[in-house]
């Protein structure tokens, strides 16, 4: 609840959460308006509960303590409400204390804290919950520990404040158990934070995928129209769950078979998942209803939305509002629904009419519901099945995050297939991405990468090849096209993960061969010569082939290409045969088909999941199956594809993904811990700087204000001397020391050293007032360029170091050698931040001309292990503060022992409603 009368209101506390059942709750402060909400709250506690909270009977709140509890300063007291519906559910509050345990001000550091759960709602993860939100909140406002009295039969607080991951202190005193929380975040407690979070974002999705009751709202009485199209594929589906039917003039018991009720109210029985198909100026109404009603979540069908422009987007924002003040979670609007295809649910609450897709071990996520159509069709037609699918439109709620989060533990879920246009919340997904790829592959297929004019889809600031290869260093597997995505994701769901790079190559056409020879080299694999079966080969000559490529220790995978016979000797299905016995006889290694004009080998490849047979009422034994049936049996398949280069390059895809996953299951890096930074001092620094700077401006920070902040965190930056005048010049000189160097600093010379704007060594007066002289001679009036004086340093290999916030990728690192060659080749890498030991060294690695840090033509070799320092020491200080949204270190020389850097432009601006840092939040609308 904002007071926008009130100044003093912290707004930024307000957080919607996921609770640990997948219900969702609103945090938010709690203001003087509040009296009769926390009156209403207190009578619905049990008398325990009271009991626990008050250390005695305390059956009802005294006048004096509503006013207590309602009354805050929102610094030294404090309280938050967890609320659902607007109504409470849970509270804490804190107030700042003194070294005698007395109510106290800033400086003190210490807070008493108390919670107190409404009964109904304990167990939900509530209080888990209000603690992160809570201990944010007090070290916003200097608060560094937490104190709290327990009474030791009240276990389950206690275990919420050991389970948190603080450091801790705990005794008996007086009959009560003392705890110390030490708020400031660890690796412990932030792995409990993100347990936490994945096990409610997927108990909240799996809720969606795995309902118990479906009604959906908006069926038309004649059978036509989006409601009942969505009513028919979840009865042809063969759903195993209740499912009704909604339409107000409804006037008789069925619609379309199933049981129809004029209002979802009318329903005399709980509904999980609610599809609503109305027009979108009737959806607020049907979304009250279903909240009311205690439906768990909802498929909003409708358009009319953030699609259609600013006033849509204002309706969306209203409904991802009204939705969750329910506690219900949201796919869509303008969604086109969701599939799940497990045996014991069979759900299609989507527009995709029956047959629904067979049990497959591919889960698919898209924005666009054209493109979900599309990739659905494609698998189809290529006889894949799907675990789950979601197609969630606007993404106003449910994201691409959440299914993540849902598939990463998910054992129907092998591989994770995603069309995104954008990636919402960029830390976010490359956190989740990275987890994910290290049990399953995650394949993205990412839209609006040349966004145009007035495109709803934010356009990145880096180059593609450079999201792409950031995307990598995640362990995602980037594709261009909805094509890749689906011949990508059929290797890598039916067969095993390549060891390494070498392709062996078999088939009955040399040509064919030879092209996917090439193909393997443009991949960048290691190809063996190609194997020519000739045109008159057999199934048996290809079986045999294949087993003994399968057998050879000189190969990692195989494709297999194919053309069709001259004859009708050897039919598609006596090949697949012979290819998926050859498979299982030597399983381990991946293997896939190219094939020219043989569409039936397309469909004998493929493991169609199916219902299995009936089981056969002879009395007569069954026969031994073949190697190929029990591999099909299995529910594996072999990927077949008509073109050499798409074959290929799924194959290399799953090379490169096999690389990754070995290196970081070897090392994965870490982040190193600095003694000497100051978190709280940047922060504090931070919160001055942009005090008086509003919400949508950029603050360049002035060249002492960044070498401040920069030596915070260890990163020195050699101070300059400005010379307005000749005389001025030297006697900077005179502070520094001979030798120095003379720089302009005007917009349009700075590190332009091939314009002549800099000096160096300059080893007395005489040389120093010389090339002042020469400067303004050459370039213009000191006024106009600008000068300085700077101390010289060891000569060194000159280098850039920088951090940017990009749209499509997050906090980026990037590293380069400075000059214009550099710029003009575009030698620079990049890795995502946070970066570990392992990133910081291959960063400098990667540009082509990393030899000259190491010794290139009989030069010393520079002090890279000082130079990975930096960049770490850089990589903790853009993600310890998202304010941060840009630092260029500019030059950095890289001496044989040390760095030195020269010049620091950093710019700020007010952190976004939503990142990757702090407590759990759902994204704000």
């Amino acid at each position: 609840m904002t007071i926008e009368s009130d100044p003093s209101y912290p707004a930024h506390w307000e957080a919607d959460v996921v609770l640990r059942d997948g219900g969702t709750a609103r945090i938010r402060p709690i203001t003087t308006e509040d009296a009769g909400r926390l009156v209403s709250f207190y009578e619905q506690v049990s008398d325990e509960s009271k009991y626990y909270r008050f250390f005695a009977p305390y059956p009802r709140l005294s006048d004096r303590d509503v006013h207590r509890f309602t009354h805050h300063d929102y610094v030294d007291r404090v309280g938050l409400a967890a609320t659902i519906g607007g109504e409470f559910i849970g509270t804490v509050r804190y107030d700042r204390i003194g070294p005698d345990g007395r109510p106290a001000s800033g400086p003190a550091d210490e807070a008493e804290v108390a919670f107190l759960v409404q009964d109904a709602h304990q167990g939900r993860g509530v209080a888990s919950t209000l603690l992160e939100h809570i201990g944010a909140v007090a070290r916003e406002r200097g608060i560094r520990r937490f104190a709290a009295e327990v009474l030791p039969a009240n276990s389950k607080m206690i275990k919420v404040f050991t389970d948190a991951g603080y450091q801790q202190k705990r005794s008996f005193e007086d009959g009560s158990v003392h705890l110390t929380l030490d708020l400031e975040p660890t690796a412990e407690s932030l792995a409990v934070q993100r347990a936490r979070e994945q096990r409610a974002e997927a108990h909240s999705v799996q809720r969606l995928l795995a309902p118990g009751s479906v009604a959906v709202v908006g069926v038309s009485r004649s059978g036509a129209g989006v409601g009942a199209a969505a009513l028919r594929n979840l009865r042809d589906s063969g759903f195993h769950g209740h499912l009704y039917a909604v339409n107000e003039a409804v006037t008789r018991d069925l619609l379309d078979g199933v049981r129809a009720y004029p209002a979802i109210g009318a329903i005399g029985a709980p509904v999980d998942l609610a599809v609503i198909a109305v027009p979108a100026d009737r959806v607020p109404e049907a979304v009250a209803a279903c909240g009311e009603h205690g439906v768990q979540g909802l498929v909003v069908l409708s358009a009319g939305y953030g699609e259609s422009g600013p006033a849509g987007l204002a309706r969306q924002r209203e409904l991802v509002r009204q939705v969750r003040s329910y506690g219900m979670r949201l796919i869509g609007p303008n969604a086109y629904g969701v599939i799940n295809a497990a045996p014991e649910v069979e759900l299609n609450a989507s527009l995709t009419p029956a047959p629904m897709p067979t049990r497959g071990r591919i889960g698919l996520f898209t924005q666009s519901g054209a493109i979900g159509i599309a990739l659905l069709s494609a698998l189809l037609r290529r006889g894949e099945g799907l675990s789950s699918f979601v197609s969630a439109g606007n993404r106003a709620d449910v994201s691409g995050n959440d299914i993540l989060q849902y598939w990463y533990d998910d054992e129907a879920t092998d591989v994770a297939l995603l069309y995104l246009e954008t990636l919402g919340n960029p830390r976010k997904f490359t956190r989740l991405a990275r987890r994910t790829a290290a049990v399953k592959p995650v394949v993205v297929a990412k839209g609006g990468r040349h966004s145009p004019a007035g495109h709803v889809v934010p356009d990145t600031r880096l180059p593609e090849a450079t999201v792409s290869a950031l995307l990598r260093q995640a362990g995602v597997i980037r594709v261009d096209t909805v094509t890749e995505l689906v011949d990508v994701g059929l290797l890598l769901a039916a067969q095993p993960l390549p060891a390494g790079p070498r392709i062996a190559i078999l088939g009955n056409s040399e040509s064919l061969g030879i092209l996917t020879y090439d193909a393997c080299l443009t991949q960048g694999l290691r190809p063996l010569p190609p194997r020519d079966l000739t045109t008159a080969a057999s199934p048996a000559d290809f079986r045999a082939a294949l087993t003994e490529a399968l057998r050879s220790e000189d190969c990692d995978a195989v494709v297999v290409t194919a053309i069709p016979w001259v004859s009708e000797e050897a039919p598609a299905d006596d090949l697949a045969g012979a290819l998926r016995d050859a498979v299982a006889e030597c399983p381990g290694k991946p293997v896939a088909v190219v094939h020219v004009e043989l569409s039936e080998l397309v469909e004998a490849l493929s493991a169609v999941r199916g219902p299995r047979p009936a089981p056969s009422r002879t009395t007569e034994p069954a026969p031994a199956p073949t190697p190929a049936q029990l591999y099909t049996a299995a529910g594996d398949s072999i990927p077949s594809y008509p073109a050499a280069e798409r074959a290929v390059k799924a194959v290399a895809e799953a090379v490169r993904y096999g690389q990754w996953r070995r290196a970081t299951a070897d090392d994965d890096g870490r982040v190193p811990e600095y003694e000497d930074i100051d978190e709280a001092g940047a922060a504090a620094q931070l919160a001055g700087l942009l005090a008086d700077v509003d919400t949508e401006s950029v603050l360049t920070l002035t060249e002492g204000g960044a070498r401040e902040l920069l030596a915070r965190y260890g990163i020195r930056v050699l101070p300059t001397l400005p010379a307005p005048s000749a005389d001025a010049a030297v006697r900077a000189a005179d502070v520094l020391g001979y030798p120095v160097a003379l720089k302009t600093t005007a917009p349009h010379l700075r590190h332009r050293a091939d314009l002549g704007g800099v000096r160096l060594d300059l080893a007395n007066e005489a040389e120093l007032r010389r090339s002042y002289e020469e400067l303004a001679d050459a370039l213009g009036k000191p006024a106009e360029l600008q000068p300085v004086v700077q101390a010289m340093v060891p000569r060194g290999v000159d280098t850039v170091v920088r951090s940017v916030i990009d749209p499509a990728a997050g906090a980026v690192l990037s590293f380069g050698l400075a000059g214009v060659a550099s710029e003009l080749l575009g030698d620079t890498a990049h890795r995502l931040v946070p970066a570990t030991d392992r990133d910081a060294a291959g960063l400098i690695r990667s540009i082509r001309t990393a030899p000259l840090l190491f010794g290139w033509r009989g030069s010393d070799p520079v002090d890279t292990p000082a130079l990975e320092e930096l960049l770490l020491r850089l990589s903790r200080l853009v993600d310890d503060h998202p304010e941060v949204i840009g630092v260029s270190l500019e030059p950095v020389v890289v001496a044989a022992e040390g760095v030195r850097v020269l010049s620091a432009a950093v710019r700020v601006a007010h952190p976004p409603a939503r990142d990757d840092l702090g407590p759990r939040t759902l994204p704000s609308y």
